[in-house]
């Protein structure tokens, strides 16, 4: 096979094996960089391909035993040989535990808050806050259902200002509880 052939049947194949690239990788410019190479050790060997052959399967072949021999490096480069006595380096701690510290002590704060509302309204709100309805707390309470209703909205009222005075804005407390 000539140069001029040999070129012209990898410049067909580009689009598939592209593709098959990106099959293997599932990111763009590693497909692409994994083609620069199947292209490459292709160009590099063309003389080790035998005419009559299936170019496509041969090309195909170079492309997937790169990408094998690719993943096998990382995985290799990754894996940490530890002949310490006691696996000192393996249990050094490189691996970070994530815990709710954050968000723990935000709600502490923020039962702290509830609990320095006045006790005529902080009463109704922890009943609502538990899943009491509006009738229910009156009926325990022995108060009006319109008077629950009030200091629920003068506790969330009274609740909103301290969250804001503390914290400066709300939503940074929603995306700290969310976190």
């Amino acid at each position: 096979m000539s140069t001029i052939e040999f070129y012209n049947k990898l410049d067909d194949l580009s689009k598939p094996l592209n593709s098959f690239a990106y099959n293997l990788t599932k990111n763009s410019e590693d497909a692409e960089d994994l083609y620069q190479e199947t292209a490459f050790r292709a160009l590099t060997n063309k003389e080790k391909f035998r005419p009559g052959t299936n170019f496509k399967a041969w090309m195909f072949t170079i492309m997937k035993n790169i990408f094998i021999n690719n993943y096998r490096k990382k995985i290799k480069r990754n894996t940490v040989i530890d002949s310490t006595d006691n696996l000192f380096y393996i249990n050094s701690g490189s691996v970070q535990i994530s815990n709710q510290a954050d968000a723990n002590i935000l709600m502490a704060e923020l039962e702290n808050m509830i609990k320095s509302l006045d006790p005529s309204i902080m009463k109704p709100f922890l009943l609502h806050y538990e899943g009491f309805k509006y009738q229910e707390i009156a009926d325990e309470l022995d108060i009006p259902l319109g008077t629950v209703k009030s200091r629920i909205f003068f506790a969330r009222k009274e609740l909103k200002e301290k969250i804001l005075a503390h914290y400066g804005d709300i939503y940074t407390v929603r995306a700290k509880l969310s976190a």
